[in-house]
């Protein structure tokens, strides 16, 4: 390779690697300045809320959220803790919410005897209700909230 070669080869790398160089150095991640091995330490999560009545949700189809501690809870493809109160089996002497229909379909929209599999994992949709300010400023208002202006 001639020198022309190898220094058009070399700008073009630069050229290719400078405007992703310069884009990480303005991110502004939510984690702030700290180091990724700096944010997963236990003391930095939110504790729970005490048990109490689920929040609001804010959109149709939006999942709700857990109003109760979930630790320890085992989900995997051979359990799933959250059935043993959820389930249309258990909800009422467990006094907690039944599972939707929804949860009953696949992806294709036929209906099933049992769980999806795409629905099994209930923490994939569902998270704890935590204490904790929002991480960025939303401006985000519920339709019904739109409607009543």
């Amino acid at each position: 390779m001639n020198k022309t070669a190898a220094l058009t080869l070399l700008l073009a790398c630069m050229a290719t690697a400078l405007p992703g160089t310069l884009a990480a150095q303005m991110a502004n991640p939510l984690r702030g300045q700290a180091a990724i091995d700096q944010t997963n330490r236990v003391h930095d999560f939110k504790p729970m809320m005490k048990e109490q009545p689920p929040l609001e949700r804010a959109y149709v189809q939006q999942p709700p959220v857990i109003p109760h501690q979930i630790d320890g809870y085992i989900i995997n493809a051979n359990s799933n803790k959250c059935l043993t109160c959820h389930s249309w089996e258990n909800y009422r002497s467990a006094k907690a919410t039944k599972i939707s229909l929804t949860h009953f379909r696949d992806r294709d929209g036929k209906e099933l005897s049992n769980v999806s599999a795409s629905r099994y994992f209930c923490n994939q949709c569902h998270v704890p209700q935590v204490d904790a300010q929002p991480l960025v400023n939303n401006g985000f208002t519920p339709v019904d909230a739109l409607n009543k202006n």
